[in-house]
């Protein structure tokens, strides 16, 4: 891989791999991948991924999450996420290197589709892992960091806003304001990103190095991306630091990445 995210012919290269995990998660990766096996037979789960800090190799034991993906063959039902919910409790619960366990569910046709060519399919082509199943990266193109990617990822920022705004309201305990500033936080700081990708020429998963690219062309927002970005790794309970980034930060972002790429495509 060359710098900035891309291989020898200009192609944004998938990031993680199971040979970059390291040694402290090896044993959460194995247990994730037979928990997953044990609720989700083959005529239910297509195929399954690892995303994030630990398959990019960048870890932290005791603070990073572990953030999986199940492609299913028909839409997601609720019993599929109550055994995903109880896929997350179980590997919390049994391994103090990781701090949550997010499970994401989606039809392999939903992954597949036009409409999610540049956010769902990118995500699964160059941000996700295979851990089972065959890989749909492979019926899936390439990408390159351009503005329509940009607006397909992240030009939706007003929409998680208000949500956000409505969860802060109704957070009542320090460990649900962590919670949600780490979430508000490394959305935030990956839009600002994307909101410079295409004029920086590359693509980066990596919060600190997201926050610098981004201060290159808003050196006047510089210092509170890179704020975001420390939040993102080490959540704050401080009922000031999610009005900075709901109320602040976040709207400014929405203005500017409209104006810049547009808004996403709608999504029913």
């Amino acid at each position: 891989m060359l710098g900035r995210g891309l291989d020898g012919e200009g192609w944004i290269a998938r990031e993680g791999a199971l040979s970059r995990v390291p040694v402290a998660f090896a044993g959460v990766v194995d247990a994730a991948r037979a928990r997953i096996a044990e609720s989700f037979d083959c005529r239910r789960l297509h195929s399954a991924y690892i995303y994030g800090s630990i398959p990019r190799g960048t870890a932290i034991p005791g603070l990073s999450d572990l953030d999986l993906l199940l492609a299913l063959h028909g839409e997601p039902t609720e019993a599929d996420r109550a055994a995903a919910t109880r896929i997350e409790q179980d590997l919390d619960r049994s391994f103090t290197q990781i701090d949550g366990v997010g499970v994401l569910l989606f039809s392999a046709r939903t992954l597949l589709s036009e409409l999610e060519r540049h956010d769902l399919g990118f995500f699964v082509a160059c941000l996700c892992t295979p851990l089972l199943g065959d890989d749909l990266a492979d019926q899936l193109p390439r990408y390159r960091p351009t503005p329509l990617l940009a607006r397909e990822t992240n030009g939706d920022l007003p929409l998680a806003l208000r949500g956000w705004r409505r969860q802060a309201a109704e957070a009542t305990t320090d460990q649900q304001r962590k919670a949600l500033s780490r979430l508000v936080a490394r959305r935030i700081v990956r839009t600002g990103f994307t909101l410079v990708m295409p004029r920086w020429g590359g693509w980066t998963s990596d919060l600190t190095q997201s926050a610098e690219a981004f201060g290159l062309h808003y050196p006047e927002r510089a210092e509170q991306m890179r704020r975001a970005a420390v939040i993102g790794r080490t959540p704050s309970p401080v009922p000031g630091v999610l009005r900075e980034l709901i109320d602040d930060l976040g709207p400014w972002l929405a203005v500017e990445y409209a104006v810049v790429h547009g808004e996403k495509a709608v999504r029913h």
